[in-house]
């Protein structure tokens, strides 16, 4: 009788494969929106788009409010050594002038190199700013004596101000909130 000859033993058992990595979860659409601007922006000129969407923080306030940047040129081949082309407000280009360096050393710190080297102004109007949303005034009725001393017994600062916020609400609402 012929016998069969031993199988081989497994060296390792068989490893469970890795779970998929999933990339097509929900995101946020600031997130997506430099992927969306960035070949409009690039035709334009715009090698970032966040020089525009981030020009107050770049240049400041006081620079943001009177001029808005257009575009970024550079010379043929190069990425650095471009030329700035600013809209500014009428009437303020002579102090833009002068702040010319300033904004230009702000610019090319944004960078991280230098990017600009030049700065050509041209002057028009520029859509004003959206204003910022600020929350309503607080009401100025005071809190009810009792709740205010029942209030001040609570040690942990931003707890009691919690329940003063909520205690003043209540206080200043007309009768029971409706649901549904």
């Amino acid at each position: 009788m012929t016998e069969r000859p031993p199988a081989p033993k497994m060296k390792s058992a068989a490893k469970p494969a890795p779970e998929p990595v999933r990339i097509g979860g929900p995101r946020r659409i600031a997130d997506l929106m430099p992927d969306i601007g960035a070949a409009a922006f690039r035709k334009f000129g715009f090698v970032q788009t966040s020089i525009v969407t981030r020009w107050t923080e770049i240049v400041g306030d006081h620079y943001a409010a009177i001029t808005a940047p257009e575009s970024i040129r550079f010379p043929v081949g190069k990425k650095a050594e471009g030329t700035l082309h600013l809209t500014v407000m009428s009437g303020h280009a002579p102090m833009i002038q002068h702040g010319l360096p300033d904004i230009m050393e702000r610019v090319n710190r944004f960078f991280g190199y230098r990017a600009v080297a030049k700065v050509a102004m041209r002057q028009g109007s520029l859509q004003a700013p959206a204003p910022d949303r600020r929350p309503p005034p607080r009401n100025l009725k005071p809190l009810p004596v009792e709740l205010g001393d029942s209030l001040r017994d609570i040690g942990d600062p931003e707890l009691r101000a919690v329940l003063e916020s909520l205690a003043q609400g209540l206080a200043n609402s007309s009768g029971l909130p409706k649901i549904g």
